[in-house]
């Protein structure tokens, strides 16, 4: 009989978002290239339900930090998540993807923000996920994203970037996690 995934290290909780995370950044890459097309439309869901995975996980991995802000994350990017079908419905699909960027960009800073108290992961990674909540919400102003195309892709590319490579090399540091969440 296996574990119940709640009862997973960790450590292998923080290594499986980096790879979903992985999968997300290939996927997505991959339906921004091949928009409007079959392959496209595929690689979009995959990076979506990817991503779905990755918040999901971080959720868990950071609830010992602060539950409230682990679940308003959570909650955050699952809504994000949610708007870039829905906008292909509605026939949006532009604005549909400044708003969820818009939103990742306030789940970047959530998640940098709790990378930043936590204790098990390194603060300047908590800082580029800060870097790229900020980059995503230059896409408040469709005239400044557009001005500053392609750099404005560029603190997200790197703050996300380097947490799924901590993610998927070291995890988070087990020790100080479970510390934490006993103190709690």
């Amino acid at each position: 009989m296996t574990a119940p995934a709640d009862a997973a290290s960790p450590r292998s909780k923080a290594r499986l978002a980096g790879i979903f995370y992985l999968i997300t950044f290939v996927t997505g890459g991959l339906a921004l290239f091949g928009s409007g097309s079959l392959l496209g439309a595929a690689a979009g869901l995959v990076a979506g339900a990817s991503y779905i995975a990755v918040t999901l996980l971080l959720y868990g991995v950071f609830k010992p930090v602060s539950r409230r802000l682990s679940l308003l994350a959570a909650v955050v990017s699952l809504v994000g998540c949610g708007i870039g079908p829905l906008g292909m419905v509605v026939r949006l699909p532009g604005q549909a993807n400044n708003i969820t960027l818009v939103i990742f960009g306030v789940y970047c800073l959530l998640i940098g923000y709790l990378i930043l108290r936590s204790t098990f992961l390194p603060r300047a990674v908590g800082a580029l996920m800060v870097f790229a909540g900020l980059g995503w919400l230059t896409f408040l102003s469709p005239a400044l994203a557009r001005d500053l195309y392609p750099y404005g892709f560029l603190p997200g590319i790197i703050g996300e970037g380097a947490l799924t490579l901590w993610l998927l090399l070291f995890g988070v540091d087990a020790e100080k996690w479970t510390e934490l969440a006993n103190a709690h």
